[in-house]
């Protein structure tokens, strides 16, 4: 097997670790496998979970592990697109998974400014909304961050009786909550390495909106699945839980 630069893309191992890497190891894959098992099964689905990736790539990385045997692709009836679900080689996946992303909570680098996509902030925190503790009916909240591109600023989380959609353009709706921060200050809220009442409490997480919306919000955040587990390297982030908490 060859890329497209005509070099092998096999390790020429029999070894089960290098015949596995040969395939998950591939830029994006991994992270594409972790969306459907995520639950995301629509392509578009599939991309909000990994705004990065250019959609042809996506399409690529899709049909590789369709041929792998850890994909199956289904028609919708009467549609013109498709489903993508998990199969059993995937959900084989899932533990090591799990593994590699505490393992990266733990011990990966600290994040650059690259790093702090809204667009995937937005789609992680749409799966992340305590919406028992939010109000009946429709609430929006809008999000507004500064050390972004413009382009890239605001997003909309859009609550209505249990179903989260997020929105990377005006819905259109009235704002119920608005709230602005520092991107990077947000994430680190976000994974847990600051504390999100105290940054609320100092100003640096601005809320602006009804008493009962601020004082609630906090309770709408479940923060990242990977937020209990502390940062272990040494470095700026590790250092942070000192500071706040």
């Amino acid at each position: 097997m060859k890329n497209k630069d005509g070099k092998s893309s096999t390790y020429g191992q029999y070894c089960p670790l290098a015949l596995a890497s040969e395939l998950l190891c591939r830029r994006w894959t991994i992270l594409v496998i972790s969306r459907l098992l995520d639950g995301c099964r629509t392509f578009n689905e599939i991309h909000r979970g990994i705004p990065k990736i250019s959609p042809s790539l996506l399409s690529t990385r899709l049909s590789e592990l369709e041929h792998a045997g850890i994909v199956q692709r289904r028609k919708v009836r009467n549609e013109n697109r498709f489903r993508y679900e998990p199969t059993e080689a995937a959900v084989d996946l899932t533990e090591l998974i799990d593994k590699m992303a505490i393992w990266g909570q733990h011990w990966s680098r600290d994040m650059d400014m690259d790093d702090l996509d809204p667009a995937f902030l937005a789609w992680s925190m749409s799966l992340r909304m305590n919406t028992d503790a939010m109000p009946r009916g429709r609430t929006v909240v809008e999000f507004e961050f500064s050390g972004t591109p413009t382009e890239f600023r605001r997003f909309w989380l859009v609550s209505n009786d249990g179903k989260v959609d997020m929105c990377l353009k005006d819905p259109g709706f009235e704002t119920d909550l608005h709230v602005r921060s520092d991107i990077r200050c947000f994430v680190e809220a976000w994974r847990g390495f600051r504390d999100l009442r105290q940054e609320i409490s100092k100003g640096e997480i601005r809320l602006a909106g009804p008493r009962r919306l601020i004082s609630s919000f906090p309770d709408w955040l479940l923060l990242s699945a990977l937020a209990p587990y502390r940062r272990r390297i040494n470095g700026r982030e590790s250092k942070l839980y000192a500071v706040d908490q």
